[in-house]
């Protein structure tokens, strides 16, 4: 008010010295025949202070002169704040990437669930219809004492199917009720766990509960826990492996090579029982050379040891596990249905065969080094699941 007096003052006064007998406006800089305040804004210009924004407040006081912020002309003592993607003020927010309204760092799923819940996931497998109701209704036509009934619509209850949905490796992976750990070794992405699945991957059941003369007589696909019957020995350190309940717990099921090559799959969808060339190929991206890799008998360096979980070996054969493969020695069942090996060697089953056998690779408490070899396909063994190349 001071500086605003003191100016139409100076103005008055300088109009006097022209002898003219009455103040005209003070100041009217835009010549329009009134003075508002951008006259007066104008005027104080003049004096060193500006009010870019036009909100009505001296720069020199203002936080924000911008007109591109969304808060220029609000509160003068806050900086500047700009509308974000979801269109608020000062949000913040730099994405909505499927334009849901949910800020992407935030949201659990920047994209579409499926049917099946799953974040950009595959969809189902399958659509099963439940029922169908048909609608009909009705009209009378008296001239002829009918009524006509036609049908109007149905109504159809259905359910999906879901397979399995994999995200990225690392990520578990749930199958038949059980949530599988991942590992990426190279460029394959391996489960870190034994199977343990009952079922096949159509959902027929595996034989299971085979007697010994029952396991040695077999030529079908057939499962076993390690010391479900008797004839059992067990090197673990840490459990009685000869039980079956804390056995399965830690070493999963054990099959046989025909349940490995039934055609109903034991693998989760999108992943199998790798080949003996990818188990090779894995264990050379652990160092092994390829020569090496490619011979039989015991192979490599340390491969076995960066297999190895640093636990659970008999006479402490424990490994670094380095690779994250996470092996433990769950043991085999032998062809005359005997088990043995639990806590001192494990084996694992690959879907090549060799003849009348099949090539496996196993680990033993007492080597740093990777068996590869062949056995008869009676023999129960772990198996791993490896993802199918995309």
């Amino acid at each position: 008010m001071t500086r605003f007096f003191l100016l139409s003052t100076l103005v008055c006064f300088a109009g006097a010295l022209s002898a003219q007998t009455s103040c005209p406006n003070p100041y009217d800089g835009n010549g329009d025949g009134a003075v508002t305040i951008n006259d007066l804004l104008d005027l104080l210009g003049l004096f060193g202070d500006a009010d870019t924004d036009q909100d009505g407040i001296w720069d020199s006081v203002d936080a924000c002169v911008d007109t591109g912020a969304c808060n220029y002309a609000a509160d003068p003592t806050e900086s500047c704040a700009y509308i974000d993607v979801l269109g608020i003020c000062g949000g913040g927010c730099e994405g909505d990437g499927d334009g849901d309204g949910v800020c992407d760092d935030v949201d659990t799923c920047v994209g579409d669930l499926d049917e099946c819940g799953v974040c950009n996931g595959p969809g189902p497998t399958e659509i099963v219809i439940e029922s169908i109701t048909i609608l009909y209704d009705s009209v009378y036509a008296p001239q002829i004492d009918t009524w006509f009934v036609f049908e109007v619509g149905a109504d159809t209850t259905f359910s999906y199917t879901c397979a399995p949905f994999f995200g990225a490796c690392g990520d578990p992976v749930s199958y038949q009720g059980y949530d599988y750990a991942t590992v990426l070794i190279g460029d394959q992405c391996w489960f870190a766990e034994n199977l343990r699945n009952e079922y096949y991957e159509n959902g027929d059941g595996i034989p299971a509960n085979l007697s010994d003369g029952e396991w040695s007589s077999t030529t079908s696909g057939a499962l076993a826990v390690y010391g479900e019957d008797l004839g059992c020995e067990t090197y673990s350190p840490d459990i009685d492996a000869c039980e079956p309940a804390p056995s399965l717990n830690e070493y999963g099921r054990l099959y046989n090579w025909y349940a490995v090559d039934d055609s109903r799959g034991l693998c989760p969808s999108g992943w199998h029982v790798p080949t003996d060339g990818e188990w090779i190929t894995m264990e050379m991206a652990l160092g092994m050379s390829e020569a090496e890799a490619n011979g039989t008998g015991w192979r490599g360096t340390d491969q076995g040891a960066q297999m190895k979980t640093d636990y659970g070996w008999y006479n402490g054969g424990n490994g670094t596990n380095s690779s994250g493969f996470s092996g433990l020695p769950g043991g085999y069942r032998y062809d005359s249905g005997l088990f043995n090996g639990a806590g001192y060697l494990g084996f694992w089953w690959s879907s090549s065969p060799y003849g009348f056998l099949a090539w496996d690779h196993y680990l033993g408490s007492s080597s740093e080094y990777v068996n590869r070899n062949i056995n008869d396909r009676r023999v129960g063994f772990s198996v791993r699941c490896v993802r199918d190349a995309e």
